[in-house]
């Protein structure tokens, strides 16, 4: 884009990943873990890939949805969510687990779109973990969660495994 145009947003798809594309997924993780080592200390292993555990249980269990983001129809990024108890309860809750967008596609309304899509195919408690140190996905998810669900949004802190976290939950109606 080029100073002063208006180019139209992106059209923002959100589809369901079969089992027969989980390497895209998985190549898509890769990225998102080389993107998390700036702020959170990990590495590749021995073969020089990060890996994602447990990958294949989003094709296997029920309450795992593995989904490709596409944007104009072009590959864009990867979603994974889950139901689980929540953070700060036994209540069962949508989670996001995942959610990685791709860096030629970011602050264009993709992450935003494709976020607002899973919300409003999937009603209920939500929420999202974003880790202290992503300053920069904090900011997105508390903007993201705004636009969608201004008022049932709690935030919260917690710690796991000496880690720091950001806590957001929010509710969807099936109404959106």
């Amino acid at each position: 884009m080029t100073p002063g145009s208006q180019e139209a947003p992106p059209r923002v798809e959100v589809v369901h990943a079969t089992p027969e594309q989980e390497p895209i997924v998985a190549n898509l993780l890769e990225l998102y873990a080389y993107d998390f080592s700036e702020f959170h200390p990990i590495l590749p292993g021995p073969d020089g890939r990060f890996g994602y555990k447990g990958l294949s249980r989003y094709w296997s269990e029920t309450d795992r949805l593995p989904f490709l983001l596409k944007a104009n129809g072009r590959l864009a990024g990867v979603a994974l969510v889950k139901r689980e108890r929540g953070v700060l309860g036994t209540e069962t809750v949508w989670d996001v687990a995942e959610f990685f967008v791709l860096r030629m596609f970011r602050h264009q309304g993709v992450g935003g779109a494709a976020a607002h899509e899973i919300w409003r195919r999937y009603p209920g408690q939500w929420q999202v973990r974003i880790m202290e140190s992503n300053y920069n996905g904090y900011r997105f998810w508390e903007r993201t969660i705004a636009e969608f669900a201004p008022d049932h949004v709690r935030a919260a802190r917690f710690e796991k495994g000496g880690q720091l976290w950001h806590l957001i939950t929010f509710q969807v109606r099936r109404s959106r």
